[in-house]
């Protein structure tokens, strides 16, 4: 299909430029591209501003911002939260926001999806409620109160629209004509239709066209919409395909990230191959 082609990691991961705007998803479902994360730290990614869809408060999603962010990656992000969920706080998200080394744009999970709906459907903005008189909307200067003009005196506020550089995500399957398939999962496909440039890492490829089929027709990302795939199996790891996750792993993680000399260790052991 025009536009999308087969890649691998590395270079994936070099057709994200230093200084773009990137969505990573909240990971309820095998959707954070964690392979993908190794590989831009590899390459020593700089500058990025993170749009969370719409929070990264999952254990694995948590952990993948947390690695981007201690890597030195990140300098922004617009978020509702960044946790490693019942485990509590991410260690170098923490220390990057204490230290100032982080800029974060608080947002709340409807302001992003507004957003981003907005830049989806190529609207300037998208109207929402129920941020007014928050101390979200007060520390908003971009988020505008305007009468609802079929109501006066009814007011609303405007969300402008979110259209980042690049949106990456793991998805379970592509067939060979790059339709990636992501079930009822429809973050994966806001994201696809808002960014300008979506890379998509899958654990497998299989034969045909998914719009063949009707049981998986419905719940595709249409090849025209995806800019590059890559097979990575066990992509979301610790996460696995079924939506479980490998907690030992993450709380291995977490102990290791309380300090960034434990941080650096834990990167370098994982960037040689060796088990963290």
């Amino acid at each position: 299909m025009l536009g999308m082609n087969w890649t691998d990691l590395d270079r994936m991961a070099a057709m994200i430029p230093d200084g773009s705007s990137v969505t990573i998803h909240k990971g309820d479902e095998a959707d954070v591209p964690m392979a993908l994360a190794w590989a831009m730290i590899k390459r020593g990614l700089r500058g990025l501003h993170v749009v969370t869809l719409p929070t990264a408060a999952y254990p694995v999603s948590g952990m993948m911002m947390d690695l981007l962010i201690g890597a030195g990656c990140v300098d922004s992000v617009e978020t509702s939260g960044i946790s490693l969920h019942e485990l509590g706080p991410a260690p170098r998200f923490s220390a990057a926001v204490k230290s100032g080394q982080l800029r974060v744009i608080d947002a709340t999970c409807p302001a992003v999806y507004a957003g981003l709906q907005a830049g989806a459907k190529g609207q300037p903005f998208a109207p929402l409620r129920g941020l007014i008189g928050s101390d979200v909307q007060r520390h908003r200067d971009d988020y505008k109160i305007i009468d609802n003009p079929y109501l006066p005196g009814d007011r609303i506020c405007l969300i402008p629209a979110i259209n980042t550089d690049v949106a990456i995500f793991h998805a379970e399957m592509a067939d060979q004509e790059g339709n990636i398939w992501v079930g009822r999962d429809r973050d994966r496909v806001l994201a696809a239709h808002a960014a300008r440039l979506t890379l998509v890492t899958v654990e497998r490829v299989v034969e045909g066209n998914f719009f063949d089929d009707e049981r998986l027709s419905a719940g595709l990302i249409g090849a025209m919409h995806v800019d590059a795939v890559a097979v990575a199996a066990q992509g979301c790891a610790p996460m696995h395909i079924d939506g479980s996750t490998d907690m030992d792993a993450v709380r291995a993680y977490q102990a290791a990230a309380q300090s960034q000399d434990g941080f650096d260790q834990y990167v370098a052991q994982r960037l040689q191959g060796v088990a963290a």
